[in-house]
C-alpha cells in the first residue's frame, strides 16, 4: 500500500490518470489525496469528481475555493463562467450525487503517521494561517464543514464571497468566523507581519516589492506546527518540498505539471502538461 498526494487537478482528468498510471496505482490497496481544486479551468472536471468519488475509501480530498465556488454556482449565486468549463456537472445525470458528495468533502485532512517517531501531514488547499496552531486548525475547519453538511449549507455558500475579516480573533462570531476559516484554507497565499490576510496578492514571492507581504508560511509569530503541511493553490511557487512544506500546484491546469509525492518515501512524479486554461 502506497500514499499518494497531487496537487490541483483542476478538471484535468487525463492528465492525473496518465501519472497514476506512471505508478501503477492500485485502486484497492494504494490511497490517493487531492490537495483541493478538483475542477475548473481544466478539460474535464465532471471525470475528475466521477473518479475521485469512486474510490471511496481510497480517495481523499480537501475543498479548494473552485470547488467552493462550484458549489455556489450550483445553487444559483454565482453565474457559471465559461472559462471554469464546469457546465457538464450541473447537467449531468449524476449531478445531485457528485454535488452532494464534493460538499461532504472535509476542508482539513490531517493522516498521522504509521511511524511513532515521525509527524504525519496536514492538507488544506491553501494553507494554515499563522495564528492557529493544528487543534485550532482542525477545530475551525470543522464548524465550517459541519454547515456544508448539513441543510444550512446555502447560506453559508451565499455569504462566503468577501475577503473580511483578514485578521483573525477569537472574538470572531458566525459568518465572519467562518469566512475567515474558508479563506485561510482556501484563498491564503501572502500574509502581512501581523498574520492579517492578503487576498489580492497571487505573485510570485520574489516578484513582489511590497514589504509588508509575506507568504504565509514564513511569517515570524507562526505558531509552530510539527506535521508537514501540504496544500495546493499557489502555482506562482512552482512547487515547494522540504520536511516542513509540500505545495503541490505547479499549473497542471497552464501549461506547468501535476506534481505527486509518494508519502513513504517522499518521491516526487511529475508530469509536464499541455495549457488547458484559456
Amino acid at each position: 500500500m502506497a500514499t499518494y498526494l497531487v496537487g490541483d487537478i483542476q478538471g484535468c482528468f487525463d492528465d492525473l490518470k496518465t501519472l497514476l498510471d506512471t505508478v501503477s496505482f492500485d485502486e484497492n490497496h494504494d490511497h490517493l489525496y487531492l490537495a483541493g481544486d478538483l475542477v475548473a479551468r481544466g478539460p474535464d472536471s465532471l471525470s475528475v469528481l466521477r473518479f475521485i468519488k469512486s474510490l471511496g475509501a481510497h480517495g481523499h480530498a480537501v475543498l479548494g475555493n473552485h470547488d467552493l465556488h462550484l458549489l455556489a454556482v450550483a445553487e444559483g449565486f454565482k453565474k457559471p463562467k465559461a472559462k471554469d468549463k464546469t457546465e457538464a456537472i450541473l447537467y449531468a445525470p449524476d449531478r445531485a450525487e457528485l454535488l452532494s458528495w464534493l460538499r461532504q468533502q472535509p476542508l482539513l485532512i490531517h493522516c498521522d503517521s504509521s511511524n511513532d517517531n515521525a509527524p504525519g501531514f496536514v492538507m488544506t488547499h491553501a494553507g494554515i494561517p499563522p495564528d492557529w496552531d493544528l487543534d485550532s486548525a482542525k477545530r475551525h475547519a470543522n464548524a465550517v464543514e459541519s454547515i456544508l453538511r448539513s441543510d444550512r449549507y446555502s447560506w453559508l455558500l451565499e455569504n462566503m464571497y468577501t475577503n473580511e475579516p483578514a485578521k483573525w480573533s477569537e472574538k470572531l462570531e458566525g459568518i465572519e468566523r467562518y469566512c475567515y476559516t474558508i479563506n485561510a484554507l482556501t484563498r491564503m497565499r501572502f500574509c502581512k507581519p501581523d498574520g492579517s490576510l492578503d487576498m489580492a496578492c497571487k505573485l510570485p514571492p520574489e516578484e513582489v516589492t511590497d514589504g509588508h507581504l509575506v507568504p504565509w508560511f514564513e511569517v515570524k509569530k507562526r505558531q509552530p506546527i510539527e506535521e508537514t503541511l501540504v496544500f495546493g493553490h499557489w502555482a506562482a511557487l512552482g512547487g515547494v518540498v522540504n520536511h516542513q512544506l509540500m505545495g503541490l500546484d505547479t499549473g497542471c491546469v497552464w501549461g506547468g505539471a501535476l506534481t505527486m509525492v509518494r508519502w513513504e518515501d517522499r518521491q516526487i512524479f511529475s508530469l509536464p502538461c499541455p495549457v488547458h486554461a484559456h
